[in-house]
């Protein structure tokens, strides 16, 4: 039996997640299927995390144990053949470990926010972007982004009814850019709750619009209820971009000349 780890890209658009769902064909469903006729197993497959119906993911983990022969790096050629064109295999190796977990491993977490801020919207980003026609201030989504850097109970971030051990989080990357109409949100953090980024998201933008003042995200985090932070941002603009592990990047192995079994 060997453990095998797949790097995976796909656009949300047509699933209901990455999760299996009784009311929708999902990311994780199509990928046990290709696995089931390349290698005649029924195959189990742990994720980074689930992302929600209609997100994006850039650089998805999963790992699989298996006992196919197919090389470790053979397994993202082969996959494809069986894929939709919407769900690609990046990269695939050996795992770094016998105990390595997509999911229990992950030291950070980086999620994308796109929104394209200009008077129409774009047929070539409007399933990957949030379209709004009021003009965002980038400095106030910078202050406001700012807020939530570092250890906080993010509670009034989470959806509501969502269970969870812990409502601490910790932030260690939270910015917004802007490349001409289209603005960018980056964050990284040790872990988030359910639609906590679209949360955080949809306040900060109520702050860029100057809907609210800043000190709306100082109240809900200090005050950590649902009803104190702003709304959900659609799902179509999130996007998973980058885990880090101990072992990997997977970063490093998106970039350009990277052999796929890297980590063999």
């Amino acid at each position: 039996m060997k453990r095998i780890v797949l790097i995976i890209e796909y656009l949300g658009t047509n699933y209901v997640g990455w999760q299996v769902q009784p009311n929708g064909v999902a990311v994780q469903e199509v990928l046990r299927s290709a696995l089931k006729k390349l290698t005649g197993e029924d195959i189990s497959l742990h994720a980074s995390g689930r992302t929600d119906s209609g997100v994006h993911a850039r650089a998805q983990v999963a790992h699989f144990d298996t006992e196919s022969r197919i090389p470790a790096d053979k397994f993202a050629f082969a996959l494809n053949t069986y894929l939709p064109k919407d769900i690609r295999i990046k990269a695939s190796f050996f795992a770094p470990s016998p105990d390595f977990h997509a999911r229990f491993s992950v030291k950070k977490k980086h999620y994308r926010y796109a929104v394209l801020d200009s008077l129409h919207d774009s047929a070539m980003s409007f399933d990957r972007a949030l379209h709004i026609h009021y003009p965002l201030d980038l400095d106030k989504l910078n202050e406001a982004a700012a807020l939530f850097l570092g250890e906080h109970d993010f509670a009034a971030f989470k959806a509501v009814g969502t269970k969870a051990a812990s409502t601490i989080r910790t932030i260690y990357v939270s910015e917004w850019t802007r490349e001409g109409d289209m603005l960018y949100y980056h964050v990284a953090g040790s872990g988030f709750l359910y639609n906590m980024v679209r949360i955080m998201v949809g306040t900060m933008l109520r702050v860029g619009m100057g809907y609210d003042p800043v000190s709306l995200i100082e109240n809900a985090l200090e005050n950590p209820a649902r009803e104190n932070a702003g709304d959900t941002a659609p799902a179509h603009g999130l996007t998973l971009w980058r885990v880090e592990y101990a072992d990997f990047d997977t970063e490093d192995l998106l970039a350009p000349n990277t052999l796929s079994n890297k980590a063999d």
